[in-house]
């Protein structure tokens, strides 16, 4: 499947007069058990559980290209949320934000039902170029999913400013570690969960999906206007009639690599990569594009091939127009699409 992907990829950018830097970067992509590989790390069944969820995170930064997440992350009240985040809660819905390291970053906002039987869970990663966004911007689509009897936890990370690749995703595995960790006091299933990602959060979010073999209790991702390629967007942008979107969605990608180009760190964009890790462990992922929108649907057709040849499903939707990200998640039908996908695969 490796194979696969490097040629799919590279006839892609191919096309674009970009055959000799893919060809440099290909050729180094590592497998799942080599150097820069996205293993599972301590995010396996059996993990010693933290005994309180009061202790703060030790989150160090690495250097290497796919760190293993924390080991000590913990849940830490940092503050009540706001009015908007508390408003029209169902009966029974509690809300508070979390730190889960120590970061300014670092937080998150879960609503939780404290009654009732343990419910499965919604993860939600904002867009923003992976350089700027915050999770208040998701509040309502997070309500949303409350209502539905989920619990949701909305969550912010490190952005490429402040840390490069893999910093997001790292702090994307902390948090679902941390929630599963004390799924009881979440009232959650900690083996039903799935994510959705927006834009760069869905590359974030895509990225979980293929991450090692497998993410324990993950049954689904959810990518709207997913960034699935970083190299497919750099070189996109490269283009001399690329748009203001295209370029700038280039210069994003470049950041999120610490400014270091394919050519001179191949181990990192594959690192970024999503298809290039995608194994029969890996969850089911439907993504959504509008069909001319700066983030084209042929990203996730890439991923689609690798997974399918995996065995694992998904599934690519297009709609009409050029909206992006949450402003394409609130077009008529997108929505209820994803919501159905979700119940589908939390109610099995």
């Amino acid at each position: 499947m490796r194979n696969a992907a490097r040629a799919g990829l590279a006839r892609v950018l191919t096309a674009g007069g970009a055959f000799a830097l893919t060809a440099v970067l290909l050729a180094q992509v590592p497998t799942k058990a080599g150097a820069g590989a996205t293993q599972t790390g301590d995010h396996t069944p059996g993990a010693t559980p933290d005994p309180t969820p009061t202790a703060t995170a030790t989150h160090v930064p690495s250097a290497t290209p796919a760190p293993s997440p924390s080991t000590t992350v913990s849940p830490r009240p940092t503050a009540s949320p706001g009015a908007t985040a508390r408003a029209a809660l169902p009966v029974g819905a509690k809300v508070r934000t979390f730190s889960y390291g120590p970061h300014p970053r670092q937080r998150m906002d879960i609503w939780w039902h404290s009654t009732g039987p343990r419910r499965p869970a919604v993860f939600i990663i904002h867009g923003g170029w992976w350089s700027s966004g915050d999770k208040r911007s998701l509040t309502s689509i997070s309500k949303s999913y409350v209502r539905l009897g989920y619990t949701v936890v909305n969550l912010n990370y490190r952005l490429s400013g402040d840390a490069p690749w893999p910093a997001q995703r790292t702090d994307a595995l902390d948090v679902i570690k941390t929630v599963r960790r004390h799924a009881a006091l979440f009232n959650t299933d900690p083996d039903r969960y799935v994510v959705i990602g927006f834009s760069a959060g869905g590359h974030i979010s895509t990225a979980l999906g293929t991450y090692g073999d497998g993410l324990p209790g993950l049954r689904g991702v959810v990518g709207i206007s997913p960034v699935v390629s970083p190299l497919a967007s750099f070189e996109d942008g490269s283009d001399a009639f690329a748009d203001f979107a295209r370029r700038k969605l280039r210069r994003a990608a470049l950041t999120l690599a610490g400014g270091c180009t394919p050519d001179r760190c191949p181990q990192k964009w594959s690192s970024m990569e999503v298809p290039f890790h995608a194994s029969p462990g890996d969850a089911p992922v439907l993504t959504i594009h509008s069909d001319e929108e700066f983030v084209p649907p042929y990203q996730s057709e890439i991923l689609r091939g690798e997974l399918l040849a995996a065995g694992v499903p998904m599934t690519v939707r297009t709609v009409p127009g050029t909206r992006h990200s949450s402003a394409l998640y609130r077009e008529p039908g997108v929505a209820e699409t994803v919501r159905t996908w979700i119940a589908s695969r939390l109610n099995r």
